[in-house]
């Protein structure tokens, strides 16, 4: 395989990307793989030294830029749209990241964890990708599909013991949302795909490697025996906005070390 048709197939070079969330876990992870390959990415998370720190960090391998922004609310959607718009002509590839978790025992779980929890990870993705429609129709095309990816979670096809109910709400709400938007989004040449992650180090999953002893006794749970990696996030993201996704629209990827599968 030459190096011109690999980056015909999977290059993702030159592309102009969003992704929310990005300023740590998973979509740090995802953003770095697309500032490598040789994106534009922007970055978007809702404390300003994170961005700036992440933005230090990534800017060391290409060209990133980070937005601080507040997306739990329709207002907050349509301001971080909006800095978008005026950077960009156009918008090549989404990547919903943003998310928040609330664990706490059935007896004891509240309507502000229930709300905020839904808000963020259920309601914004699909705000922020309306507001940015005009900007993802100018990148689409039937040769080159732009790409909207929705960051769900293996708890949105399974249950967990982690007792964070809206969150497993959110999540498998997000998915089939995803599936609807890919219908209705399919004639304007948009894909809108689903990453469900399962385990990957990040704020949310701290306490299972919060020490040895701990860790070593969740490791024994993953069917592939280790934590998610930056290539394997960043990886399936690159895939699924390169050439050689683009016939892939309204699925649900577990990317969870087959723990879904055969776990």
């Amino acid at each position: 395989m030459t190096d011109s048709y690999y980056e015909h197939l999977f290059g993702v070079k030159d592309k102009v990307v969003l992704v929310t969330g990005g300023t740590r876990g998973i979509g740090y992870m995802i953003a770095e793989g697309f500032v490598r390959c040789g994106a534009t990415v922007y970055i978007a998370s809702r404390k300003p030294e994170a961005c700036q720190e992440a933005e230090q960090a990534l800017s060391k391998h290409g060209n990133c830029i980070a937005i601080p922004s507040d997306i739990s609310d329709v207002t907050g959607c349509e301001k971080l749209a909006n800095e978008i718009k005026n950077r960009e002509a156009k918008l090549d590839v989404l990547i919903n990241n943003a998310g928040v978790t609330w664990s706490e025992d059935i007896d004891r779980f509240s309507e502000k964890a229930w709300d905020k929890i839904v808000d963020l990870d259920g309601k914004s993705p699909f705000f922020l990708t309306q507001k940015l429609l005009p900007l993802l129709d100018a990148a689409a095309s039937q040769a080159s599909r732009a790409i909207v990816i929705n960051v769900s979670s293996v708890n949105g096809i399974r249950p967990s013991g982690l007792r964070n109910y809206s969150y497993a709400f959110a999540k498998a709400g997000l998915q089939q949302l995803s599936v609807q938007m890919a219908q209705d989004l399919n004639e304007r040449n948009i894909n809108v795909n689903v990453i469900a992650p399962g385990p990957f180090k990040s704020k949310m999953t701290a306490p299972l490697y919060a020490d040895e002893k701990v860790e070593a006794e969740v490791m024994q749970g993953f069917t592939m025996g280790r934590w998610g990696a930056t290539e394997d996030a960043a990886g399936l993201a690159i895939f699924l906005s390169s050439k050689a996704g683009s016939f892939l629209t309204g699925l649900i990827v577990p990317c969870d070390g087959g723990s879904t599968a055969i776990g």
